[in-house]
């Protein structure tokens, strides 16, 4: 392990990165355009590695460093505080007690995740980072072999999407979608059949699809509350619905995104 730089000062700028980690509008302006993100916990730190991110630097709790030595390498410095210092520069308690901030890596190209891919999920102005995270990692358990994102939606590798993600947003290749969304015309293109999910009376029940309509779905999700919008129905394929019973309506996007992407792996 390289030498451990211990800060005492939450203001210290060699831990800038991780400074007002709560606060989702200074993070949304600094994180993206320094080419950086913030991963929270040892089980998120270690996949993000795996997954070949480099990381910038790692800040971790004093009493956790042994535990955690083989965790940090390749260049990157080792701060280590006190979870007082980690709470006043983070803005909460790091009861995790490790975080690390790692470089990005270039998006892949909508067409290079297209072109292996048998499922896909494609989302319209998500911008719940919970839902973001959890959406992710139910593609990576269900079979979802990418996701494409409409320019509004969330950041995937905001702290709280990684973090809900258990770091599986490092597994699903991503990539945006735009124009929006005269670009599901690419997606369209690729072979896929655009499936938008809406609880609308004449939508086809999800489990009903034809084999040919199942054969390479990309299934168009929406916002909690609004759902999709008219121009992405009205650009897609065929809609779909998961049978709702009690008189509930609708489910939330990530545990409806999770049904259907059982539903359209079931016969793997």
């Amino acid at each position: 392990m390289p030498p451990v730089e211990l800060i005492t000062d939450p203001d210290d700028e060699r831990i800038a990165d991780y400074r007002a980690l709560t606060d989702v509008e200074l993070r949304t302006r600094w994180e993206p355009p320094h080419g950086l993100f913030i991963a929270e916990g040892e089980l998120v730190l270690r996949r993000a590695v795996r997954a070949g991110y480099r990381a910038r630097s790692y800040l971790l709790d004093e009493k956790r460093l042994d535990q955690l030595a083989d965790l940090a390498g390749g260049g990157a410095p080792v701060y280590a505080a006190s979870q007082e210092v980690l709470e006043k520069a983070t803005g909460f308690h790091v009861h995790r007690g490790v975080l690390a901030s790692f470089h990005r890596k270039a998006l892949p190209g909508v067409d290079e995740v297209l072109r292996d891919a048998r499922r896909v999920a494609v989302l319209e102005d998500v911008n719940n980072h919970t839902n973001i995270g959890a959406v992710f990692r139910g593609a990576a358990a269900l079979g979802i072999d990418g996701v494409l994102l409409s320019p509004s939606c969330a950041d995937p590798l905001y702290r709280r999407s990684v973090r809900v993600s258990m770091g599986e947003v490092f597994a699903v290749p991503y990539a945006t979608l735009s124009p929006w969304p005269a670009a599901l015309d690419q997606v369209r293109s690729a072979g896929f059949t655009v499936l938008a999910m809406t609880p609308a009376a004449d939508a086809v029940p999800i489990q009903r699809l034809t084999a040919q309509e199942r054969a390479r779905p990309a299934l168009l999700l929406g916002a909690e509350g609004p759902g999709l919008s008219r121009a992405a129905v009205a650009a897609s394929d065929r809609r779909v619905v998961i049978p709702m019973r009690r008189g509930v309506d609708s489910l939330n996007v990530a545990a409806a995104a999770a049904v259907a992407f059982w539903e359209l792996g079931r016969e793997d």
